[in-house]
């Protein structure tokens, strides 16, 4: 049923995309030491609202212009491996950095408005609709049926809801804070490797 949809290409992209520190995660992160485990679940679904919302629009919108306009599909992939770049770029720099991460809280009085608030930190991230845009146009041929365009935003989706709710279990227990403090410089020169491998890879497939 996918034999022309690259699904690991896109899961590894959007796991890499999710899990690395960025401002959604380092919220969650941050709620969950400041607030508790329940104010950060509210921050999750607020957040992954917003990304299902970002993937459905990218997909619906990228399947059509794509179909009636090839060039889209080849500036999509080229700015989508710049941005790959970017990130490696950035985890580059923090990991040589000595400079510990700056974990941001979003204070909210009740789960209602920290579900509001991820919401809107996700939808108003521009980053995040040409992340899903470049996705979905390297990984998904526009001949793809519209079946196989929702089991990828489904299993997109679901792996984004598991990365964003294991950032909150963990980060609510101080013996994991201590962990990623101690060993943050590994993980952003990791994470620098994997995103420039990425990018590299974007540029140079035959599609």
């Amino acid at each position: 049923m996918f034999d022309h949809i690259n699904i690991p290409l896109i899961l590894t992209a959007a796991f890499l995309a999710t899990a690395s520190p960025g401002p959604s995660t380092l919220a969650i992160a941050g709620t969950a030491m400041a607030h508790g485990r329940s104010q950060a679940l509210a921050l999750v679904a607020g957040i992954t609202s917003g990304s299902w919302i970002w993937s459905i629009a990218a997909a619906l919108g990228l399947s059509a212009v794509m179909f009636a306009n090839a060039w889209v599909f080849e500036l999509l992939r080229y700015l989508g491996a710049g941005y790959l770049l970017f990130l490696a770029y950035r985890s580059a720099r923090a990991a040589m950095s000595s400079t510990p991460a700056k974990l941001r809280t979003v204070s909210a009085r009740s789960r209602r408005s920290a579900y509001g608030k991820g919401l809107a930190m996700h939808l108003t991230n521009p980053k995040a609709i040409l992340f899903f845009g470049a996705l979905y146009s390297v990984g998904v041929p526009a001949s793809a049926t519209a079946w196989e365009m929702c089991s990828v935003v489904i299993i997109v989706g679901l792996q984004s809801v598991a990365i964003f709710v294991a950032y909150a279990v963990l980060f609510s227990n101080p013996r994991v804070v201590g962990i990623y403090v101690r060993l943050r410089r590994w993980f952003e020169g990791a994470f620098a490797v994997a995103f420039g491998i990425a990018g590299l890879k974007l540029l140079t497939a035959r599609l």
